[in-house]
């Protein structure tokens, strides 16, 4: 039997991709995968359809390190519009409820979220992505069944007041991986009295990743057109730019063969606990390694290319 012929070209690297609102994260994936005309490729973590902003595309070996960008910290800058509860607990959903708004000032709102600052507990929305018996939440919340949902750890590391108006709020997000920005927002309202919901939302970091290195859809497109795919390519960072908060390791020769054979090795003055980026001694990027107990490194997630 004949091997499947492999559509695309192989393609490795990272792109942090400033989303467009209007589009879900996998249909900015596939465009962006078409563009480059990639084989293998991958989001770390859904943004919201109404959300624009930084989501990371993971090209070929880079797949191998994109659950790394998935559990990592997040920032955000979101509105919040006061007054009115939605299904979605964003603009894009069915008012459910309207509330008159207090009057209130920035003292007020400090105060509230402060209240939300550490580690607090959220209840996810009915419309995210958890699955409850196998099916998505937002899949039962579309049939209009409502199920209930446990409450889940988040960590809010910054909550701050950016701006506000009479019946809105602009906040800025620090937050650990999981937290529900929509959720955040209509507990900020219940606060307030008057409830809220998300009316735009925006990623400003991912991991490693600011909002200065963001490449927008248009900006792929004039690369394309100016200079074909090596222009692409050019923008794309390398795979170890999302493992920027691990140490690093260089191996020489000899250790860097036993280790790619899947042996653990003894490397001299190597960080004693957690994971590492390991490189060769050429400056070659072999892939995550992980401290044993005993003190050597075990590969922990190893490129094809080393």
């Amino acid at each position: 039997m004949s091997r499947r012929h492999k559509r695309g070209r192989p393609v490795d690297g990272i792109l942090p991709l400033d989303k467009p609102a209007g589009v879900t994260s996998n249909g900015a994936l596939q465009q962006v995968k078409r563009l480059y005309d990639a084989r293998k490729a991958g989001h770390t973590g859904s943004l919201d359809e109404l959300a624009t902003g930084l989501l990371p595309l993971c090209f070929g070996e880079a797949t191998k390190v994109s659950a790394y960008l998935l559990d990592a910290d997040k920032h955000y800058r979101a509105t919040c519009k006061l007054g009115q509860k939605t299904s979605t607990a964003d603009a894009l959903g069915e008012v459910l409820s309207e509330r008159p708004i207090p009057a209130f000032d920035s003292g007020q709102v400090t105060a509230i979220l402060a209240a939300f600052t550490g580690d607090i507990e959220q209840v996810p929305p009915m419309h995210s992505a958890l699955k409850h018996q196998g099916k998505r939440l937002y899949e039962l919340a579309r049939a209009g069944v409502e199920v209930e949902r446990p409450p889940r750890p988040v960590t809010i590391h910054a909550l701050d007041l950016v701006d506000s108006g009479p019946d809105w709020l602009e906040i800025d997000v620090r937050c650990s991986k999981g937290t529900y920005i929509r959720t955040l927002a209509e507990d900020i309202g219940e606060r307030l009295g008057c409830g809220g919901h998300v009316s735009a939302l925006r990623r400003l970091g991912a991991g490693p990743f600011t909002a200065d290195q963001m490449v927008s859809l248009e900006q792929l497109n004039q690369a394309l057109d100016a200079g074909g795919l090596a222009a692409l390519d050019a923008l794309l960072m390398p795979l170890d730019s999302a493992l920027g908060s691990h140490p690093a390791v260089t191996l020489d020769a000899t250790l860097a063969h036993y280790l790619v054979r899947g042996q653990p090795v003894q490397v001299p003055n190597a960080p004693t606990a957690g994971l590492l980026r390991v490189y060769a001694d050429d400056g070659q990027f072999i892939g995550i390694g992980e401290v044993l107990d005993d003190g050597r490194i075990a590969p922990k997630r190893l490129l094809s290319a080393g």
